[in-house]
């Protein structure tokens, strides 16, 4: 091979040589986010973020025209740093209002968006000691070359330009979340608040995103995918490693190997009784043998976001026990499944699971009566909630709201037995929920977390057939160093 090397060499010039390897080394320009040119891995061209493209931006910004009054203007502020300390900041999400409508995914920029002036974005400047330290930035060329903005200008000019677009309108939307002392502090707009003229944007945005495109159901089917295989490999993994900690930290892992960029939210991993508190974080116990593990997690991969929960016990096998108040849980999951379709609404099926639960925990004898107050300390949460690119996503649109097609929510029934509890002892400590992601469909519903099993005999054959070999540290050196 290196005789039919040195061979072929002399046969190209060096001006051959010198233009392949300027084409190969074109300048991609770097916006501070991922774009067709930087990430083909990403990114298909015509695509401002992965899977949605600049048509549907577009789009929703025509949607959102449509929805505002006349002669109205919304001002959207890209959501703010957060700091750990002087100079580490917290990890940045953008606020899904602002994504969903400009596509930009860094701080600092404000979007103002008008029957007259179409999409204004005022933009951060690079400040080159800030591009050593952070990299570069998406700004005004970005605005109007990537985001396809009608207008963009530098954040420094928005005290200029704002105040005549807000003195021109009769009514000013923006987003209360993200409010900014920027544009707050402009005298127009402190008149208007005080006219009473400024309202919140996001009654507006959530009806926009309550209903899905196809593009976005992509992303949730795969984010939900990613969060189901994360979530098996970490059931297989609690065999072997039952503390909360690493669980907690296996998902997280599972789920950034298969391309989520971050949490959906601070994992609940709560083992034995620490399972009855609905929002345990701490993470940090030993899950006991003999006691279930309830997991509830879920990931974000390009701006949305999946959740579901599983409950199980790591040793194998469930109780008598555990599996009788399970297998309420688990009927309950499946009949508030068949009530999702178009026209019902979360708190007609909210109100059926009540029911059930109620007969159900009056059967096994944890109730004395279907009516007992007891209940709401056994279960104080919804059947459900709306889902997309956020975990509560949309909670400007009513549980009252008939559902349609393209509308995500999940169905987590569950109840939560405090050790505490004035029952029967041998319920005492168990925290039960099993949560899928369902999408509402034409003719009724599609479940997004259906290949996460939740069966007791499935759950108890991949516990006890498929868990061997499972490598990392051994279970003393976690031991010792939980200690």
């Amino acid at each position: 091979m290196q005789i039919l090397v040195r061979k072929l060499l002399p046969r190209i010039s060096f001006k051959q040589v010198t233009g392949y390897r300027t084409y190969c080394t074109k300048k991609v320009v770097d916006i501070g986010q991922p774009t067709p040119a930087s990430h083909p891995q990403l990114l298909r061209e015509g695509e401002i973020t992965p899977g949605i493209t600049t048509e549907e931006y577009i789009s929703r910004r025509k949607k959102l025209l449509d929805l505002l009054p006349e002669k109205s203007v919304a001002i959207i502020a890209a959501a703010p740093v957060k700091m750990m300390t002087d100079v580490v900041p917290y990890t940045f999400r953008q606020d899904a209002d602002y994504l969903y409508i400009t596509g930009c995914q860094q701080p600092g920029s404000v979007a103002v968006l008008g029957h007259e002036c179409g999409l204004c974005m005022f933009m951060p400047e690079a400040d080159p000691y800030d591009v050593i330290w952070q990299g570069e930035i998406a700004g005004v060329d970005a605005a109007l070359r990537t985001f396809k903005a009608d207008k963009a200008y530098s954040i420094r000019k928005l005290p200029e330009i704002l105040p005549e677009i807000i003195r021109r309108s009769s009514k000013l939307f923006h987003n209360e979340q993200t409010a900014m002392p920027t544009y707050m502090h402009l005298e127009p707009f402190q008149k208007a608040a005080k006219n009473g003229i400024v309202e919140n944007l996001s009654s507006l945005t959530h009806e926009l995103r309550w209903k899905k495109s196809p593009a976005e159901l992509k992303l949730m089917r795969e984010s939900a995918s990613v969060a189901c295989q994360a979530l098996l490999q970490t059931m297989f993994h609690s065999k072997t490693y039952p503390f909360e900690g690493v669980l907690s930290a296996k998902f997280e892992y599972e789920c950034r190997m298969r391309g989520a960029q971050r949490m959906a939210f601070n994992p609940v991993v709560g083992g034995g009784p620490n399972a009855s508190v609905i929002h345990y974080s701490r993470n940090d116990q030993q899950i006991k043998d003999g006691e279930l593990v309830l997991m509830d997690v879920g990931c974000e991969l390009q701006g949305y976001v999946s959740d579901l929960t599983r409950t199980w016990p790591p040793c194998g096998s469930f109780s008598s026990a555990q599996e009788e108040l399970y297998y309420l849980i688990l009927q309950t999951n499946k009949e508030c499944l068949k009530l999702c379709k178009p026209g019902a609404t979360i708190q007609q099926i909210h109100n059926y699971s009540v029911e059930m639960l109620r007969k159900g925990l009056k059967e096994i004898g944890i109730l004395k009566n279907e009516g007992s107050s007891s209940y709401h300390q056994l279960n104080p949460t919804s059947i459900g909630h709306y889902l997309g690119m956020d975990v509560h996503d949309c909670s400007k649109i009513s549980y009252n709201r008939p559902l349609e097609p393209g509308v995500v929510i999940t169905i987590e029934p569950g109840i939560y037995i405090p050790s505490f509890f004035n029952g029967p002892e041998r319920y005492q400590g168990i925290g039960i929920r099993i949560e899928d992601e369902v999408l509402i469909t034409e003719t009724g519903y599609e479940v997004l977390t259906g290949s996460m099993p939740k069966e007791v005999k499935h759950i108890e054959s991949l516990l006890n057939n498929f868990c061997h070999g499972i490598g990392m540290e051994s279970p003393n050196k976690i031991r010792a160093a939980s200690s």
